[in-house]
């Protein structure tokens, strides 16, 4: 008699993945402007892995608290639950030991080290998953966004549609005065805007 696959927990261990064991993971990476369906791809491939019945856990920055405290939410409220932590490291004690795969929203509000703890992970045999903005709202690279551009192994770069012009906007305006780097906020302080409407 072949034998049958063990579901604990509910979850199948992914086929690909030799999670826990010889460092199977990897790192994906969805980044892009403001309005660009970042939130809504990640949503997406953790619902899939869910009907895979692989165990997902999903963080988000305590700081983003534009829609919901406990979930990750698109702009067009599509929303999965999610646990908000304040710094990096805290995913590392908020990890349950048979979690397969990993998600991670607003990438771009975490401490630097948000790298080396997706690198664990990913070391681990997981699967993560992060979706960020690639750009600030003066055009040029976040840090962090762009190391783990680096370091992953898939790359998903969404363009939005101007709002200007309509055509593909890779770039996030800012419509309020302020001048901190990281300001949370949605359509009531951005806009997508192309390389030719973005104005610095």
């Amino acid at each position: 008699m072949s034998k049958k696959k063990v579901v604990r927990n509910g979850h199948r261990p992914a086929a690909a993945v030799s999670w826990g064991h010889s460092g199977g993971g990897w790192i994906e990476a969805v980044v892009g402007s403001m309005f660009s369906g970042k939130t809504q791809e990640l949503i997406r491939r953790l619902r899939l892995a869910q009907i895979a019945r692989q165990k997902v856990q999903v963080f988000n920055s305590a700081l983003d608290v534009r829609y919901a405290k406990d979930h990750i939410v698109s702009h067009d409220l599509n929303k999965t639950p999610s646990i908000a932590v304040s710094k990096s490291r805290e995913i590392l004690t908020r990890i349950d030991s048979d979690t397969q795969v990993v998600g991670i929203d607003e990438v771009q509000f975490f401490d630097a080290e948000i790298v080396e703890v997706c690198e664990k992970l990913a070391g681990e045999g997981r699967r993560v998953i992060v979706a960020g903005l690639d750009q600030d709202f003066r055009g040029e690279p976040f840090p962090v966004t762009s190391r783990l551009m680096g370091v992953a192994e898939f790359v998903t770069k969404n363009l939005a549609i101007c709002m200007v012009c309509g055509n593909p906007a890779n770039r996030s305006q800012r419509l309020s005065s302020g001048r901190k780097v990281v300001e949370v906020g949605a359509a009531d302080k951005y806009e997508a805007r192309c390389r030719r409407c973005f104005k610095r």
